[in-house]
């Protein structure tokens, strides 16, 4: 099983990113997808999910910013970051899971710098 994220990178405050995590290794259609994030020195936490059948949820911290969303036929999740702020700087994983009781797995990882 492989998770792939790609599209982080340094961008200016107000600025916006889109993340991908390719999946390869489980049927993707099948799994809930999720972006979380972990900061220096700071818990891993949940940024963002998106169940099989579509249903989103978000972390208060980035509500009407960042956008999950999943190409079923790609085997890829999306994360779109807008308006990125600084508190937003992490490395951003993905993770795939069959149910919210399983652990399921993780990518690398990709890393996000918000910096003026």
């Amino acid at each position: 099983v492989q998770l792939q994220a790609s599209g982080g990178g340094l961008v200016q405050p107000g600025g916006s990113l889109r993340l991908s995590c390719v999946v390869s290794g489980i049927i993707f259609r099948n799994n809930i997808m999720g972006w979380y994030r972990q900061a220096p020195d700071e818990q891993r936490e949940l940024v963002a999910g998106i169940t099989t059948g579509g249903s989103k949820n978000y972390a208060d911290s980035v509500k009407g910013r960042f956008t999950i969303s999943r190409d079923n036929a790609k085997n890829t999740v999306y994360l779109q970051m807008n308006s990125l702020k600084p508190e937003d700087t992490a490395v951003y994983f993905c993770r795939a899971r069959r149910t919210s009781h399983m652990p399921g797995y993780w990518g690398q990882g990709t890393q996000v710098t918000v910096s003026s």
